[in-house]
This record gives structure tokens, C-alpha cells and sequence, in this order.
């Protein structure tokens, strides 16, 4: 899995290519705790590249979600392939993180 990392102000744009599993779900997992530590009030996932996401891998995005919002900030996911979208409609994780079409959809949101 590769994560590239980007930050603008408070917000902190990670786009993940490959699989989000097990063994990846690790490290992403300690590059978002880094970039909140850094004062990131605003996550947003480019998952443009993201092929593949277990459990493990929402876990981190659920736990994310959770620790963001007594902050005021939010999780946003961006640019999903349909049977990834499908994984988080399933889990019904749809129903309280928002999913944007594109990346820039996804910053108009926190920018306004």
C-alpha cells in the first residue's frame, strides 16, 4: 500500500493506493494519529487509488471518525471505486461518514 501525504492548514489529504488490510492498516493508521497530533482537525482520503479494504482497514477509519468529532473536525472519503463504496454502504458506515465523487468535492466541504 503506498500513502501520500499532504497538508494544507488543518487538513491533512491522504491518498491511498493499493490494498487498506491487516498489514497496512498499521502505518495508516499511525500517520493519522501523527498528522492530528500536528494539529489536523480535518482528514480527507483520496481513495481514487484504493483497491481493496478489509476490516481492519475501516477500523481505523471508524476510530479516526471518533476521535475527530469532539474535536470538531471531520473524516471525509473521496473518489471511491463502486466496490469499495459498496463495502462502507454494507457496513453501513455510509449512513455517518460522508463520500464525495472527487477530491475537490471533498475540500469544498471543509472550505466552504
Amino acid at each position: 500500500m503506498d500513502i501520500n501525504e499532504t497538508r494544507q492548514q488543518q487538513i491533512t489529504i491522504f491518498s491511498l493506493a493499493g490494498r487498506l488490510d491487516s498489514g497496512s492498516s498499521p502505518e495508516f493508521d499511525k500517520r493519522i494519529v501523527q498528522a492530528m497530533e500536528n494539529g489536523s482537525r480535518y482528514i480527507v482520503l483520496d481513495c481514487q487509488k484504493l483497491d481493496y479494504i478489509t476490516s481492519a482497514g475501516l477500523r481505523v477509519v471508524v476510530k479516526t471518525a471518533k476521535k475527530l468529532k469532539p474535536e470538531e473536525g471531520k473524516i471525509i472519503l473521496c473518489a471511491m471505486a463502486d466496490y469499495v463504496k459498496e463495502v462502507f454502504e454494507i457496513a453501513g458506515f455510509d449512513s455517518f461518514l460522508p463520500i464525495l465523487p472527487t477530491l475537490e468535492d471533498g475540500l469544498k466541504m471543509i472550505t466552504g
